[in-house]
């Protein structure tokens, strides 16, 4: 399923991505620092939710309490839960 999510506090504004079961795939950024994004996603795709989540999670950017990457994970996490209630 193709989900959408906002990110807050990010150069980033969204992520695109799609959730099958667990597996993340086609992983997009819109906005933010474009190399290192394409980067994070090529690397993590196809990965396991809780894959990501350990990963990424907590991950901050300069004084910024949350990151791209941070990010990243809480949006895949929120998707799973909501396919999963």
């Amino acid at each position: 399923m193709k989900h959408e999510y906002k990110t807050q506090m990010t150069c980033s504004s969204k992520i695109l991505f799609d959730l099958d079961g667990d597996k993340v795939s086609n992983i997009q950024f819109i906005g933010g620092c474009d190399g290192n994004l394409k980067a994070i996603s090529k690397l993590v795709d196809g990965w396991r939710v809780d894959q990501i989540v350990e990963k990424l999670a907590g991950n901050t950017c300069g004084r910024r309490p949350t990151s791209c990457a941070d990010q990243l994970a809480r949006a895949v996490a929120q998707a799973y839960e909501e396919e999963n209630k």
